[in-house]
């Protein structure tokens, strides 16, 4: 005990002078230019310090980028409408233009939108008022319409359209049935969730 004790001690002591590296949820703070390209930025948007947003990126106002996303628009560019929120550990890139895709495919997401922790967007299109489920995949040239829910894990495959007012599901994804109208009433309250929070991370950080 004579000798655990000073050590406890000294331990405590240390960690007594360390300071809290005061971080920045500003976008303007946390963006990374490629080549050329730096993201545009609409106004009050967050984004966290450890997300990698790079390149030709539009983001709309209020939109909130979280912790350790990687959202890479290096080939193709990317969109992120006003009041959307992007979630922890999610990744979001583009198609490339070349030999199989003369064109690629840009991302593109509409107008709030809430994208589950962990969620993957490949070169696909997402319209307004859409949930994508924790651990969900959206890939390439897939076309999600406005006021869909893809459920957690579910898995769009290339090209496919995913109708208005539905819930889709499983993998690959398929219609499971339609959205209630409570449902509906939450792709709205998600986004403007996630809008009052970002603020209070960019409020409490401002100063």
């Amino acid at each position: 005990m004579s000798v655990i004790l000073p050590l406890i001690h000294s331990t405590f002591r240390t960690v007594g002078v360390i300071e809290m590296r005061r971080v920045s949820y500003r976008a303007e703070d946390n963006i990374r230019e490629w080549r050329t390209s730096t993201p545009r930025i609409g106004a009050r948007v967050m984004v966290d310090p450890t997300a990698v947003v790079l390149g030709d990126i539009s983001l709309g106002d209020d939109v909130s980028i979280w912790g350790n996303c990687s959202i890479r628009a290096d080939m193709h560019r990317i969109s992120i409408g006003t009041g959307s929120n992007i979630q922890d550990n999610s990744v979001l890139h583009i198609t490339h233009a070349g030999r199989f895709n003369p064109e690629g495919c840009p991302l593109v997401i509409g107008e709030n939108v809430t994208v589950g922790h962990r969620a993957v967007l490949h070169g696909c299109a997402i319209g307004d008022r859409v949930l994508v489920g924790m651990g969900a995949v959206v890939m390439d040239g897939a076309v999600v319409a406005n006021e869909v829910m893809v459920a957690a894990g579910a898995l769009v495959t290339p090209g496919k359209i995913l109708e208005s007012g539905w819930l889709y599901g499983g993998s690959p994804a398929k219609a499971m049935r339609k959205i209630t109208a409570s449902e509906r009433d939450f792709l709205s309250y998600s986004a403007a969730n996630y809008v009052r929070l970002k603020q209070q991370y960019l409020d409490d950080t401002s100063g």
